[in-house]
């Protein structure tokens, strides 16, 4: 039913195991990590086609950063009519270009692949019981191939190792699975599940980690609005202690090779998120840089008269009031160095002093009168 899933992503992983397959020796060793890095190819090479939503989805994320406060003014605004929230905060995504469903393409896109690519490890052993599975006996399962992989590469996944162990083994796997790794039925097993566990376990803390580090490097980038919001709070709460104990919890009942798709992908993610957020924000400050450089050459020299004509292109620009902040400061600073100038130019006259003999004289008189 999935079959449009599951092609592709045997199809990728196929091409690069004919690749290290070709380049690395041939014994079981050798073909572990062949497979092994075909999985992380296969995760390399989605993350490559998915590398421009990523982009999109972080442009998203700043848009939606910048207008939290107008998203937050909306919803105590209209916060007793939600329909009316509902059609300002779509005007107000609409008027910015923000669409929420661009933040999540990525993710959303990464999770067929993460079934398909479980579904295909889980097809190379088919002895398995249960819903889904069609509990074939190690022979049988030995002799069908598995959608890309003809029946010779589907024998020489069961016998590699990685490590010692088998890439589709996991802790949890019941015994009765593992005599389809042995090249014949009546092989004994080459492995344990301690072997598993020691496998297992140190990449299991490797992917918790780096989906933690992913995790807090992105609220790091976010600003104190986008943090104030609660459903941003709980996203990231969510994806920095959540998601990282759901991999230790969950790891035990996973494949090998699905875990090392959970590292490569962090890691990827990790490098990933670095380069994008490091060509944006030397973006932003070349844009900032040219921004200073028009003000300053639309801006008159000192002791010349503002160009209209100049105002008025900034204005059409949206730079008007910086330039006329500008042209006010060199005003300014024109009409103070005038003043200062003048007043130099110029002595005081002396003011008249008071004759006080006339004033006696009259205050006398005045005197005398009465």
């Amino acid at each position: 039913m999935l079959n449009f899933i599951y092609y592709p992503v045997s199809g990728i992983m196929w091409v690069w195991h004919w690749l290290f397959d070709a380049i690395l020796p041939s014994s079981p060793g050798w073909d572990g990590f062949a497979w092994a890095l075909s999985v992380v190819f296969l995760v390399f090479t989605l993350r490559a086609i998915l590398y421009k939503p990523f982009v999109k989805q972080i442009q998203t994320t700043k848009k939606m950063q910048e207008i939290q406060p107008q998203m937050q003014a909306v919803r105590k605004k209209y916060a007793k009519d939600k329909v009316k929230m509902t059609e300002e905060m779509q005007k107000l995504q609409k008027e910015h270009g923000f669409n929420p469903l661009l933040g999540c393409l990525p993710m959303l896109l990464q999770i067929p692949v993460f079934i398909g690519l479980f579904h295909v490890l889980r097809s190379f052993n088919r002895t398995a019981t249960g819903m889904g599975q069609l509990g074939l006996t190690p022979e049988e399962t030995r002799e069908l191939p598995n959608y890309f992989f003809s029946v010779d590469q589907v024998q020489n996944f069961l016998d590699a190792r990685f490590f010692g162990v088998p890439l589709s083994s996991f802790i949890t796997e019941p015994i009765s699975e593992w005599q389809a790794f042995m090249a014949h039925p009546t092989d004994p097993i080459d492995f344990t599940r301690g072997n598993i566990a020691v496998v297992v376990i140190p990449i299991m803390l490797v992917a918790s980690f780096a989906t933690y580090m992913n995790a807090r490097a992105s609220a790091k980038r976010m600003t104190a609005e986008a943090l104030e919001n609660p459903q941003t709070r709980f996203m990231t709460m969510l994806s920095q202690y959540i998601f990282p104990l759901g991999i230790l919890v969950t790891g035990p009942f996973f494949p090998v090779a699905i875990l090392l798709y959970w590292v490569s992908n962090n890691v990827w993610t990790y490098g990933q998120q670095h380069l994008v957020f490091g060509r944006i924000e030397r973006e932003e400050q070349a844009a900032r840089e040219a921004k200073q450089e028009k003000l300053k050459a639309n801006a008159p020299k000192p002791g010349a008269r503002p160009d209209r004509n100049k105002t008025s292109l900034a204005k059409e620009s949206g730079d008007a009031d910086d330039v006329a902040a500008t042209v006010d400061t060199t005003t300014k600073q024109k009409t103070t160095k005038t003043s200062a100038g003048s007043g130099q130019g110029q002595a005081k006259k002396p003011q008249p002093r008071p004759n006080s003999n006339k004033n006696r004289r009259k205050g006398g008189r005045k005197g005398g009168r009465h």
